[in-house]
């Protein structure tokens, strides 16, 4: 095998001169960055930057208004429901339906990408040990807080181990101790079943815990990407903060 064929089986996604713009406003803004298989990517920037837009896009739910994405190697918009085989998306602002337990719901989502009970069975063992809770699961979702239904909503995408996990806002509105929880679930993903990561997070001491490599978006684009520690050296900064604030112009 090829160094080319080799490097190509690597990239999980591969976005390049991404543009969406909106009337005159530019959301994004001539976007490229590489994630590689197996890896946990963080996509960090103030609001507006552009995170959710491109997540969308990854996810198909959105068109670009010009470049490409290839989610291995598969284009998100002529290969839409190829991608869609592929990935499973944890919006920053999502729901599960109130009226079934979190159970039934495990069950109802796993249903779609399982091929018999004994699997479905092994999803919903799998995604009650993400969602971590225990009991709860047999209550009505309507009856859960919002760090509970975040919670459900991760189990649901994690479940099933897609090839790419895209999420947006992970942690949003959960505690201290749940979102340790849930960061050591994405690393586990990660390292023990090949999951792709790609998140977008303001928690910044979250990015720089699980993420192997962080892109810093501003204004529709990359504008420095690395290692958490890479960032911190070249920056000679005390945190991802201060990184930052210093290439987005805020000091």
């Amino acid at each position: 095998m090829s160094l080319g064929i080799e490097k190509a089986l690597a990239v999980a996604v591969e976005a390049k001169a991404l543009v969406k713009t909106y009337g005159n406003i530019k959301a994004l803004d001539n976007l490229s960055f590489n994630v590689n298989q197996g890896q946990i990517y963080g996509l960090i920037g103030p609001n507006g930057a552009g995170k959710t837009t491109a997540l969308r896009i990854f996810s198909t739910l959105i068109l670009p208004t010009s470049g490409s994405v290839l989610i291995f190697g598969h284009d998100v918009v002529h290969e839409a429901a190829e991608v869609r085989k592929l990935i499973s998306y944890l919006p920053g602002e999502a729901g599960a339906y109130k009226n079934l337990s979190g159970y039934e719901y495990l069950q109802f989502m796993g249903y779609f990408s399982s091929k018999s009970k004994e699997e479905l069975d092994k999803l919903v063992e799998d995604a009650s040990k993400i969602s971590g809770l225990g009991e709860r699961l047999k209550d009505r979702v309507k009856t859960y807080s919002t760090g509970m239904k975040r919670r459900l909503l991760l189990a649901r995408t994690l479940m099933n181990k897609p090839k790419l996990a895209v999420l947006d806002e992970p942690t949003s509105g959960l505690d201290v101790l749940h979102a340790y929880h849930v960061r050591g679930i994405i690393k586990q993903y990660a390292k023990e079943y090949g999951v792709t990561v790609l998140l977008s997070s303001h928690n910044m001491l979250e990015v720089e815990h699980i993420c192997d490599t962080v892109g810093l978006i501003n204004r529709g684009r990359i504008v420095a990407e690395g290692t958490p520690a890479e960032l911190k050296r070249e920056h000679n900064a005390a945190n991802l903060e201060d990184v930052f604030a210093e290439v987005a112009g805020l000091v």
